[in-house]
């Protein structure tokens, strides 16, 4: 019987690991650092389907090794909808990534056209 506890207990931890929504800045990190270390299915994950083709045509120009020293400069966010200012060691200057939930997890998106971030 002890033998049969551990094991379920095991899966029932991973269970319950799985299921945790990550946050929209933990998202962003996600998805930057996918990007960079070519992760693509990790990249496809955490991205709508027109973030991930757009990701997919310049991610040979942009691949890194090392970490990404992510740190977030600004953050809002207003029910199905965040905006992330973040700042890499793969880049000189600050980035901002839109996101929405869509099925309950956060998604990096594309912003609308003449769509401005709010910082």
């Amino acid at each position: 019987m002890k033998t049969l506890i551990t094991p379920l207990i095991a899966l029932l931890l991973i269970a319950c690991i799985e299921n945790q929504t990550a946050s929209h800045t933990d998202t962003a990190k996600v998805v930057i650092e996918s990007f960079y270390q070519g992760d693509k299915a990790t990249l496809k994950k955490h991205t709508t389907e027109e973030t991930y083709a757009n990701f997919m045509t310049i991610q040979d120009l942009y691949t890194e090794d090392g970490a990404s020293n992510f740190s977030v400069l600004e953050e809002t966010s207003d029910g199905n909808t965040a905006w992330v200012k973040f700042r890499t060691s793969y880049t000189d200057e600050p980035e901002t990534f839109k996101l929405f939930k869509q099925d309950g997890k956060w998604k990096v998106a594309e912003r609308d056209k003449g769509e401005r971030a709010p910082f």
